[in-house]
């Protein structure tokens, strides 16, 4: 039997939609499956990161739903805003830093892992940007501490998905060439992780792994030629960061919706 201590893992649900009434498929529902599939495994995850859209329309009934929702987990969130979210109503409900609608980029030291929430929304817009002073807020973060495995997170991810609609809505191309520059001169960052586009999408940026979660609610359809989106009722879907020794191993678990 290995004597190797137990890895520090990083559960990740995102793009919860709760609120939301797609496709006849309750989002309340869907995540509370996840959360049970979540606690049946044999580890228990150390942290938590929900990385955007937590509800579909940002009130504050939605964020507390959200909140009782995850309570089972007894971990307490890590939140940044997605393009559904509102960030004075999100700030509010999870405790984030800064005052209404001000950028909610922040990061927290997690133990062996620093958790770096880099706020990529643009309000009333669905796509997202990195302008602002963002991107050198977070060349200021990341240079604080260039020791610790760290993980950034967004929820618009920085790559191409060549899925039509999702071009259209994504991080705008020249913030992901800045993101890029910054990580180039920060090998500390191990992993990139986002949420947005409802399915896992593995890629490359600066020389690191982009990873995106799958949602807890609604999975969109891989389709690389229809000029709309369409969702599918695919199982939702949560992510496991394992870390050990700096080196992060990333896990994608779907939960089967049941029959009928």
């Amino acid at each position: 039997m290995s004597t190797d201590p137990a890895p520090f893992l990083l559960l990740q649900v995102s793009d919860l939609h709760i609120g939301a009434a797609w496709e006849g498929i309750d989002p309340d529902e869907s995540l509370l499956r996840a959360v049970e599939a979540v606690l049946a495994l044999p580890d228990r995850p150390d942290a938590l990161l929900v990385s955007g859209d937590l509800t579909d329309n940002g009130t504050p009934e939605e964020y507390g739903r959200v909140r009782d929702l995850l309570a089972p987990l007894d971990l307490e969130p890590h939140v940044l805003p997605g393009n559904h979210d509102l960030r004075g109503p999100l700030r509010a409900a999870f405790g984030l830093p800064g005052e209404g609608e001000e950028q909610a980029s922040h990061a927290v030291d997690l133990g062996p892992l620093r958790l770096v929430c880099l706020d990529s929304i643009v309000p009333g817009a669905e796509g997202g940007a990195l302008d602002g002073g963002r991107l050198e807020w977070l060349e200021e973060t990341l240079a604080a501490d260039r020791e610790k495995a760290t993980a950034l997170a967004l929820h618009h991810p920085p790559l191409r998905t060549e899925i039509p609609t999702f071009e259209r809505i994504g991080l705008a191309p020249e913030s992901t060439a800045g993101l890029a520059e910054v990580l180039a001169r920060h090998p500390q960052v191990v992993r990139i992780l986002a949420g947005h586009v409802h399915r896992p999408i593995v890629a490359e940026l600066a020389g690191r792994a982009v990873v995106t979660a799958p949602s807890t609610y609604l999975q969109a359809a891989l389709d690389f030629t229809a000029p709309k989106l369409r969702m599918a009722p695919e199982p939702p879907g949560f992510a496991v960061h394992a870390l050990r020794a700096g080196t992060l191993a990333t896990h994608l678990q779907f939960v089967p919706r049941p029959p009928g």
